[in-house]
């Protein structure tokens, strides 16, 4: 698509919060297929991260803690309660 619209001469434009939205969710991602191959329960692995900003809750199979630890966990709650009510920005 990206591709489609420069032929056609159509500029595309990101900003660096949809580059860093974009940069969150794939670590995210990430993470948590990293704690399901090892067997974990994802969801409740990464909420204890969030909460407690214990790296351990995060394995380090594919680089996931440090990875996640690039997330600045206050954007993330934030991002996460404006998702859940419907609000943008």
């Amino acid at each position: 698509m990206a591709d489609e619209a420069m032929n056609k001469g159509h500029t595309i434009t990101f900003s660096i919060k949809d580059k860093k939205e974009i940069e969150t969710r794939q670590i995210l991602i990430t993470v948590y297929n990293a704690l399901l191959e090892k067997g974990y329960k994802p969801i409740e692995q990464i909420v204890g991260y969030i909460l407690s900003e214990d790296p351990t809750y995060i394995t380090n199979h594919k680089n996931a803690r440090a990875l996640i630890c690039k997330i600045d966990r206050d954007e993330l709650m934030s991002s996460l309660v404006k998702y859940y009510l419907g609000l943008k920005g």
